[in-house]
């Protein structure tokens, strides 16, 4: 038998006995280490109740029907004993208590305030006083109560607690850290108050300490399953994988029906690459909730990564789920993903809210300060692109800074050359939130750039704090990030045609041109292992489209396969994703009259060598929703003519950019009649293809699209109007760089 439950028996027989005020002393001496024991509480209320004279049978029958749950029945028969008894300190407190309970805020602080009058000394009804207050919307007072009852009894957990709550509440996360952190240090088996901090601590950035209070509040109560599942999704953002699937399924082993668990465990999985255990995990979470937009559109996207369409007419535009890129390859709706990303941003940007505009003072050279913010500062698809305008970036003009929250690889060869290039590089991976904004702003920044958005591994929210006084999405992400926080995008006239704009909370910058930064320095590595190295014919038609795969929908695919059946002995030469969308685009083929072994798959392999094996394709097949970004400048720059369909949404314009930019404006196309017909007529004309292969291949180095240092010129040319408006006094509006 424990000693709380021995001190509870000793209690209640002294209460028998008549012992009054020994069983009060140790009701109260549970009650100072268990503040919240309810068979202390009760059995305490009911002496001081049998006190003031009411039945005791009456107050027994109140208490019971609390502790059962029965808050109207308590509050009825609390009501017939306060008019009874009106000076009643326990009969006061637990119809306030019942009355909480029916959410009858009003009545409930009356009957705390007659409480307090019978009793003053009681720290209880003062808490309680509080709780009504603020459920009240009167949080100043019920801040006030809560810390004069602190004052008065430092050691009471549960006003420590409910202080925390508010705090919290109010958005004042160190001060509710404090008292959370109080509350357990009184009371170290404060379950909700470990939960609590866990949750604040992954709000604010400090992953580790949040790991270590929800994984003390679970340990306490094994059967809280939103402590497991938000343990789980601190591993997640650690990219722990396996240690958040035990998470989540620890949470699920507890509470089946957490369907936010089974998303979070689908999430995990996907991004560990086990697809198909991932598809039937989001697919369980609609199980239970088939309205549930989010396990919905992730299953679909699971679904699009191994090429299984036979549930892609599932998808909903008006849904409401918060995954803006997750949703762009079904539908080319400009309207639709706008409103997606305003969803996302209320919940991207619920935490971040800033007190003040930054106002750095003029540098001491003059030079503009920028900073740049990624993930991606290594040998990434994104530095393929901009390592030529960082190291073309004119430094005479501009401090360049670089923060990097990715993967840190110090011995990765681009990141190295990198570094040579900009004024400073530092690393922020591993920051607070309020530290990476106190340390922009100490930077004095004049302009924080965002190279991310709403791409994985994105930390965009830290934008919401307001890192400079002019904020720029760039390059990272295709759309809107849908928050005022972010005052311009950088795009251009083909990406962003007359109109567009209204689709884009930010100010636009049209750039001539492009948009997309290249670089005219990128290696191409000779291939040396021919078409029979890569798998493809020796003779034949080679049609490519390097794409990943969640790109590739059915639109696409019939028009493909057409091709196929009206080009002999031409092939389709793709990139190897996975396994499952290998076997599915096989099954794919042979259901459209195709023989599966006129598709040949190539694995990823080095840039340079990438770029080398292109020249073994004739034509680059683009993907229709979301076209290739990185990879059609690749192809390119390879000398390898890109055919793509301009579509609506900034994503389904990004190739018809590109090869405007690249001198073949007649490879975009603007129906998939034409793009079906422009392709058969280039693989049945050599000719005509190969004076393509020769405009892109002769100086392609000064065609606009790689012509890197008149493109930094322009982008540094907006970046310096941006700069001269917020000096004037102006704010963000749309302009063009010609």
């Amino acid at each position: 038998m424990s000693g709380l439950e021995t001190l509870l028996i000793k209690a209640k027989g002294a209460a028998n006995r008549g012992e009054t005020d020994a069983a009060r002393e140790i009701y109260r001496k549970v009650l100072d280490k268990h503040p919240r024991n309810p068979r202390a509480r009760a059995g305490l209320e009911a002496l001081e109740a049998a006190n003031n004279n009411p039945s005791q049978q009456q107050f027994d029958a109140m208490v019971s029907a609390y502790q059962s749950g029965r808050m109207s029945e308590a509050a009825r028969q609390g009501q017939v004993l306060a008019d009874a008894f009106p000076h009643s300190h326990g009969v006061q407190n637990l119809l306030g208590a019942a009355l909480l309970g029916l959410n009858d805020y009003a009545d409930a602080e009356q009957a705390f305030r007659r409480a307090i009058e019978a009793d003053p000394n009681h720290p209880a009804s003062y808490n309680n006083l509080a709780i009504s207050l603020r459920k009240q919307e009167r949080p100043d007072e019920a801040e006030t109560i809560y810390r004069d009852v602190i004052a008065r009894k430092p050691d009471y957990a549960d006003a420590q607690y409910n202080l925390a709550n508010l705090l919290q509440i109010a958005e004042r996360d160190e001060e509710a850290a404090e008292h959370f952190a109080a509350t357990i240090r009184i009371d170290p088996g404060y379950v909700e108050a470990h939960y609590n901090l866990g949750n604040l601590l992954a709000k604010t950035g400090y992953h580790e300490e949040a790991i270590a209070s929800l994984a003390n509040a679970a340990r306490l109560k094994p059967s809280h399953s939103d402590a497991h599942n938000n343990l789980g999704g601190q591993f997640l953002a650690l990219e722990r994988f396996d240690e958040a699937i035990g998470a989540f399924d620890r949470s699920l082993a507890v509470n089946p029906g957490n369907g936010q668990a089974l998303i979070n465990k689908g999430t995990a999985l996907m991004q560990k690459k086990a697809l198909p255990d991932a598809i039937t995990t989001f697919r369980a979470a609609l199980g239970l909730d088939p309205t549930n937009p989010t396990a919905r559109l992730q299953a679909l996207y699971a679904e699009a990564h191994i090429c299984d369409w036979s549930k892609r007419g599932e998808f909903v535009l008006t849904e409401g789920a918060e995954q803006t890129f997750s949703a762009l390859p079904f539908a080319d709706d400009p309207a639709q993903q706008y409103r997606r990303s305003l969803h996302c941003a209320q919940v991207q940007f619920a935490a971040a809210t800033s007190a003040s505009m930054p106002a750095p003072a003029p540098s001491a050279d003059g030079r503009i300060r920028i900073g740049y913010f990624s993930a991606d500062f290594y040998d990434h698809a994104t530095m393929h692109l901009m390592s030529g305008f960082f190291r073309e970036h004119d430094r005479s003009r501009f401090e360049v800074r670089l923060y990097s929250y990715g993967p840190i690889r110090d011995d990765d060869p681009a990141r190295i050359e990198l570094r040579k290039h900009v004024d400073a590089f530092v690393e922020v991976g591993k920051m607070r939130d309020e530290e990476v904004v106190a340390l922009a702003r100490g930077d004095n920044l004049d302009i924080a750039v965002d190279l991310k958005g709403y791409t994985r591994g994105s930390r965009v929210r830290w934008f919401g704090h307001r890192l400079a006084p002019v904020q720029v999405s760039y390059m990272g992400y295709p759309g809107t990030i849908g928050h005022p926080c972010m005052d311009y995008f950088i795009a251009d006239h083909v990406t962003m045609p007359d109109g567009a704009e209204q689709w884009f909370s930010e100010k636009v910058v049209r750039l001539a041109h492009c948009y997309q930064a290249n670089d005219n320095l990128r290696e191409i590595v000779p291939d040396t292992l021919g078409r029979a190295g890569w798998g493809l014919p020796e003779q034949g038609f080679v049609f490519a489209s390097f794409n990943h795969t969640y790109k590739i929908s059915p639109r696409e695919w019939d028009i493909w396969m057409g091709l196929l059946r009206e080009v002999e002995g031409s092939v389709l030469w793709l990139l190897r994703s996975n396994e499952w969308a290998e076997a599915n685009l096989r099954q794919e083929a042979e259901a459209r009259g195709v023989d599966p072994a006129r598709l040949v798959f190539s694995p990823a392999v080095a840039h340079g060598e990438h770029l080398g094996r292109l020249v073994h394709a004739d034509l680059f097949l683009d993907t229709f929703t979301v076209n290739a970004h990185t990879t059609a400048s690749d192809a390119l720059w390879a000398g390898l003519p890109v055919l793509t369909l301009a579509g609506k949404q900034f994503a389904a314009r990004v190739a018809a950019s590109l090869v405007t930019a690249a001198g073949l404006p007649e490879l975009a196309v603007d129906s998939e009649e034409a793009y079906a017909a422009l392709a058969l007529f280039l693989a049945r004309d050599p000719a005509r293809l190969a004076q393509m292969r020769e405009r892109l291949t002769a100086s392609h180095a000064a065609l606009p699209l790689f012509d890197t240092a008149p493109y930094t010129r322009r982008v540094e040319t907006a970046l310096e109007h941006m700069h001269q408006r917020r000096l004037d006094g102006l704010t963000p509006e749309h302009f063009e760089v010609e």
